[in-house]
């Protein structure tokens, strides 16, 4: 009895199953750690994404500020953020007490994303509301992928929510905010960059896992023929390489030629050892040319 044939490395498995999971249209996001502002969502046929960071022609930083921060003042309360990083100042830093989680009182602003001025007393009292690594990003309205998505920063005790309305025309800076609660901050900007990118998966992306089910099948079928018995493996385990520079050589040989080295192929598939003991001739033995 001949050894059995070789199982199928676990990688095409990966594959196979990573396949199905992207037919079902399963929601992927990157709103979680690190500040990521990159979002994808599946409706229907459809895979909208969006990438708050992404250059443009007209906006090479995306939907970041150019100056490294967004104001918006409201009576005797100045809020500032910035999408996707940490704010910068090269002008016009935030000057108030208590911004030591945020800078310090010589950088007040440059280690956090958002930051709120509250005047209390007299005095403005600063407090960070919003940090690089701690977002998370959702659509504005769920049955509307198009109209954009809300980035929302937190801190221990507080939070922002920025709405990224889209509008591929123009941007409109925010001037305005909401206070919710004590210390839940919300606003609106409109920019191109909360326009998503849609992607057709007709089919509902069927296409994708039938495909790696049938290669599955097919490798499946090859590593259970035996030697010399099957057409598919003479095929493959032809002892001579056929090439292009063999065209036309020989007065049996055919007026085309394949050259494809299997081996290449040992990523997904151990080839030499499917071959290993097959003296046969191969398919592609027959057509070549005898010295």
């Amino acid at each position: 009895m001949p050894p059995p044939g070789p199982r199928l490395p676990l990688l095409l498995l990966i594959l196979l199953l990573l396949g199905a999971a992207c037919s079902c249209g399963l929601t992927v996001t990157g709103a979680g750690e690190g500040g990521s502002c990159e979002f994808s969502v599946a409706r229907g046929s459809e895979l909208y994404s969006f990438d708050l960071a992404a250059p443009t022609p007209a906006h090479r930083h995306g939907v970041l500020s150019e100056d490294g921060f967004y104001k918006v003042a409201v009576n005797d309360s100045i809020l500032w953020f910035q999408l996707c990083d940490e704010m910068l100042f090269n002008f016009d830093p935030p000057m108030c007490l208590n911004c030591e989680d945020c800078g310090g009182p010589l950088r007040c602003g440059t280690q956090c994303s958002a930051l709120v001025s509250n005047n209390i007393g007299g005095y403005d009292v600063c407090t960070t509301i919003g940090g690089l690594s701690k977002s998370h990003i959702s659509l504005v309205d769920e049955g509307n992928p198009r109209k954009g998505i809300i980035v929302k920063m937190f801190s221990s005790k507080c939070s922002i929510s920025v709405s990224v309305i889209c509008d591929s025309n123009a941007i409109q800076v925010p001037d305005k905010f909401v206070l919710s609660g004590l210390c839940d901050y919300a606003t609106t900007l409109e920019h191109p960059s909360g326009c998503p990118r849609s992607v057709s998966a007709s089919g509902s992306g069927w296409g994708w896992l039938s495909t790696l089910f049938i290669t599955y099948v097919i490798l499946s079928c090859i590593q259970s023929c035996e030697s010399g018995t099957c057409y598919i493996r003479q095929l493959i385990c032809s002892r001579k390489k056929l090439s292009l520079a063999q065209l036309l050589e020989g007065n049996s040989v055919p007026s085309w030629r394949v050259h494809f080295d299997w081996s290449s192929l040992q990523i997904l598939f151990p080839w030499h050892s499917f071959c290993r003991g097959h003296s046969e001739p191969g398919i592609l033995d027959w057509f070549a040319p005898t010295n």
